[in-house]
């Protein structure tokens, strides 16, 4: 047994010692340029890093995309050969003891697992960490920089102690602990990023941080969908959404033609037309109580297809709530949309309506940003720097409550579709305005920045 026992110990050393020498020779090798793009979140679901990823791959570096693997990314990413993806395995499944405990012995397993998994990629020359989540990311990214030799950048979407407050509340202990790490281990990155001239401001008098802004910007694929591209998505989603199947056959058109809710086929030319007396196309998640009870009222307005993209934890939640409404002129869907349709409905729609509201108040709603991109004009709902984004009365409307949301409503849809009125006036301006896109914005912003040390 003895003999045993010292044959395994001295077979553990013998591996450590053999880890250890190729970590250590791996640590010596020249980093040629590469960055590890990192996320302790959903990679499907972080548009932004995904971005970087493509505009580090697009400039010749070598990249690993490091985070869940839950949602399937971007096409783009998966085809390039210049990105890897570096899998992170979730442990949200995680129960031992009390709830404190829980998180505690959460955040531990976390950050062994990362650093490990950091360790074994090949050595970077940066570590382009997202931030939140933030616990234990970017005390985990900085041990593997100090190992590696390599640069830390911190790309600051928001602060985590903030989330956290929302269901602790500002004064809990974790948020306070939560809150000083944040601010102590963000001053040990060698450059930061952050998505607003507030949360720049912030970093810098209240966390000593001095952060570049940059904005977050609209992919290429983010644009007005062609009338025919629309008509394929429309009848692709006929298929299993009930709201975008047609309403009725005109006399013009044969039952067996092909038709959407918003689109025909025209028999004899081919061409695709919209259909006439379509409703209008929002995406959005919100009640429209006060909506109907315009149209009831004789108002002249259309009828509504709302359409609530993305998911959560309580999506079949307000599945329920939403199947219980009964509503005659307005109808609600939750599609499940591949990658490459998102930004072909959003190119499609009437009009956007944002209810994110910034736990901080310092971050903006990306979903706006690609509304925005695919000229589609906004309604979103009022907090600090949201002026940064959206202008009142120019690319879309600010609201405050549910009533100043319906009365824009029925001020935009007055007449619709007509090609006149605000809202025909807003997508005008958004054509006009020539926004900056992302590609532009990185190289201008990002791309100097790593070539300080190169």
């Amino acid at each position: 047994m003895a003999a045993g026992g010292a044959a395994l110990a001295a077979a553990l050393v013998a591996g450590a010692a053999v880890l250890a020498a190729l970590l250590w020779r791996r640590r010596r090798e020249a980093a040629a340029g590469r960055v590890c793009v990192a996320v302790l979140g959903d990679l499907g679901r972080s548009p932004r890093m995904q971005y970087h990823a493509l505009s580090l791959a697009r400039h010749g570096r070598g990249v690993a995309l490091l985070g869940y693997l839950q949602s399937r990314p971007h096409g783009d990413v998966l085809r390039s050969g210049s990105i890897r993806l570096v899998p992170v395995a979730d442990l949200r499944g995680l129960r031992v003891g009390p709830k404190l405990v829980q998180y505690v012995v959460k955040v531990i397993v976390q950050a062994i697992q990362l650093l490990y998994t950091m360790l074994k990629m090949d050595r970077p020359s940066y570590i382009l960490l997202q931030n939140p989540p933030g616990l234990p990311s970017i005390a985990v990214a900085w041990v593997a920089c100090l190992f590696w030799r390599s640069k830390l950048i911190i790309d600051w979407h928001n602060y985590g102690y903030t989330i956290m407050s929302l269901s602790h509340g500002r004064n809990h202990p974790l948020v306070q602990i939560a809150k000083w790490y944040e601010r102590l281990f963000g001053r040990l990155s060698d450059y930061n990023l952050c998505v607003t001239n507030a949360m720049k401001e912030d970093l810098w008098v209240n966390c000593n941080i001095k952060a570049i802004t940059l904005y977050d910007r609209p992919a290429p694929y983010f644009k007005e969908t062609p009338l025919e591209l629309q008509h394929q998505l429309y009848m692709k989603l006929a298929k299993d959404y009930e709201p975008f199947k047609p309403r009725y056959a005109t006399e013009s058109v044969s039952s067996d033609a092909e038709m959407s809710a918003f689109t025909e086929m025209d028999e004899e030319s081919g061409h695709v037309i919209k259909t006439r007396g379509r409703p209008a196309l929002l995406i959005s998640s919100t009640s429209w109580t006060d909506y109907e009870r315009y149209i009831n009222e004789g108002v002249k307005l259309p009828s509504l297809v709302c359409v609530i993209t993305g998911k959560g934890p309580l999506k079949d939640y307000y599945n329920g709530l939403i199947n219980k409404l009964h509503f005659k002129h307005i109808q609600i869907c939750t599609p499940w949309l591949e990658a490459e349709d998102y930004p072909l409905l959003l190119g499609s729609a009437d009009l956007g309506v944002c209810l994110h509201k910034s736990s901080s108040g310092l971050d903006l709603p990306m979903k706006v940003v690609d509304m925005f991109g695919c000229c589609l004009p906004v309604c979103a709902i009022y907090f600090e720097c949201l002026h940064e984004l959206v202008k009142h009365d120019e690319n879309g409307l600010i609201f405050r409550d549910s009533n100043e949301l319906a009365e824009q409503l029925k001020m935009l849809f007055l007449g619709f579709p007509t090609l006149e009125g605000k809202l025909h006036n807003f997508r005008k301006n958004l054509r006009a305005s020539k926004q900056l896109r992302w590609d532009e914005s990185w190289d201008q912003t990002v791309l100097p920045l790593l070539g300080q040390n190169e």
